[in-house]
């Protein structure tokens, strides 16, 4: 078999490259200065290490909410699962004043704001960030966590949300 590969360059197919590779949807959230904000990440990785327990997601230099999230002592991350497409639409629109219109929250003891009917909960705080390209690379340590096995996470696969078979 002979297969042609398409430069790095080729930005489109990249995109598209990337995107045939599913990952799961997780919601970063806490409460700053008494305000509720949320930053939805399809790039969330588990299991970066057990020893100290690490996970880790990728967010874009320009994004405007990351640079007040990070200032939160504790962060929550919710796995969303798959019955929040919806949800995840929401939380990630571009009218930040209705993010949190009608949504189920969990309370916690400390800033981190998670979402009910998640698959998946983590209480973290900012580890390490490294620079990577258009993009910062985020490890958060993980301190407390808890998940549904009975629900399934919110995939997101050839730009689009999926539901695992």
């Amino acid at each position: 078999m002979h297969m042609s590969l398409s430069p790095a360059t080729d930005t489109l197919t990249l995109k598209s490259t990337f995107g045939h590779y599913p990952s799961g949807v997780a919601a970063i959230s806490a409460e700053v200065d008494g305000v509720a904000l949320v930053l939805v990440s399809s790039s969330f990785t588990v299991g970066v290490s057990l020893d100290p327990p690490l996970v880790m997601f990728a967010v874009q230099h320009s994004s405007q909410t990351w640079p007040q999230l990070k200032t939160a002592a504790r962060l929550g991350v919710s796995v969303l699962s798959s019955e929040q497409d919806a949800l995840c639409r929401q939380l990630s629109s571009g009218d930040r004043s209705k993010r949190f219109d009608g949504v189920d929250l969990i309370p916690t003891d400390s800033d981190a704001v998670l979402f009910e009917g998640a698959s998946a909960w983590m209480q973290c705080s900012v580890f390490a960030e490294h620079r990577a390209g258009d993009h910062d690379i985020v490890v958060l340590r993980v301190h407390a966590h808890n998940s549904d096995l009975d629900s399934d996470p919110l995939v997101f696969h050839g730009s689009a949300f999926r539901r695992l078979p």
